[in-house]
């Protein structure tokens, strides 16, 4: 630091005069004085303030033309608190952290697998095997099924039979659709349809049991009659529109069969007109006894 400038010793300090104004800057130095010692290199210059005199109790002066330091906080910045929400804190890590998703990680996998768990328990997917009571889906249902007892009423054969079959892995379908014709006529009188399933993945009972138990109620005018002593659970469909005549209407039977994870039916339908040489067709009692008569017969040929 530089000296403070000193008074000459010839004239001794006077009191300041009442009347003189008092001076607000250091009496200049004389010329007869030595010149003041250079700054040492190791130790700044102070900096002009604004007092005449410097003041041990003030902060030492900053460098203005110095840089911030990067811990230094910026006067300008809007601190939280005046309607601004405080800056996010950083994501969570460490080894709390990973233990934490390790956590989630383990349970999402205990959820996962007890779904998956559930599901193979709700269909079978443990290994079980499909309950087909040992019934078969032939390729040629019309030469399986049995249909003799409708031989006496219509002994004509079709000659030319429909038959569709057909196999996965998660089901075996076989079909057979014929047309029926008494002695005396040119065409068919009446018409059988027979078809075997053979559910390999699901179980049919609970769809089967709502199709055709609740028949009725999704078709108009039918009559829906469960049947005992055939397989697990049967039913019994009719609908005779003919009023007892025999030029108008129709008859129409079915007999539903589920035995385990086998489906079976035999349809039997007839539309009268005054067009047709039957003259006499078969009543609705006689067709069911004839439904399951057959059915009975045809589901023993099925088996292995």
């Amino acid at each position: 630091m530089s000296t403070p400038p000193q008074q000459p010793p010839s004239s001794p300090q006077q009191p300041p005069s009442s009347s003189a104004p008092q001076q607000s800057s250091p009496p200049p130095q004389q010329p007869d004085q030595p010149p003041a010692a250079p700054p040492q290199p190791q130790q700044p210059q102070p900096q002009p303030t604004a007092y005449p005199y410097p003041n041990p109790q003030s902060p030492p002066p900053q460098n203005p033309y110095a840089q911030a330091s990067p811990q230094q906080a910026n006067p300008y910045a809007t601190q939280p608190g005046y309607g601004y929400p405080p800056p996010a804190a950083p994501p969570a890590t460490g080894p709390n952290t990973a233990g934490r998703a390790v956590l989630w990680a383990a349970v999402g996998a205990v959820v996962a697998s007890a779904a998956w768990a559930g599901g193979l328990f709700l269909t079978g997917g443990f290994g079980t095997n499909a309950d087909l009571r040992g019934y078969r889906a032939p390729a040629n249902l019309c030469s399986s099924a049995d249909y003799s007892s409708f031989k006496d009423e219509y002994p004509v054969d079709d000659s030319s039979p429909t038959k569709n079959a057909m196999k996965d892995p998660a089901l075996d379908e076989s079909d057979c659709s014929l047309s029926l014709k008494k002695t005396s006529s040119s065409y068919g009188d009446a018409y059988l349809t027979m078809q075997v399933d053979l559910h390999r993945k699901t179980d049919p009972g609970p769809e089967f049991t709502a199709t055709w138990k609740n028949y009725g109620d999704s078709h108009s005018d039918y009559d829906v009659t469960p049947v005992q002593g055939i397989g697990d659970e049967a039913y019994l469909v009719t609908q005779d529109t003919s009023n007892g005549s025999s030029t108008s209407g129709s008859r129409y039977a079915t007999l539903a069969v589920r035995d385990g994870w086998m489906t079976y039916s035999m349809s039997y339908s007839a539309y009268l007109s005054t067009y047709d040489s039957d003259t006499d067709p078969p009543t609705l009692g006689d067709v069911t006894g004839w439904l399951k008569t057959d059915t009975r017969s045809t589901l023993e040929q099925l088996k292995d």
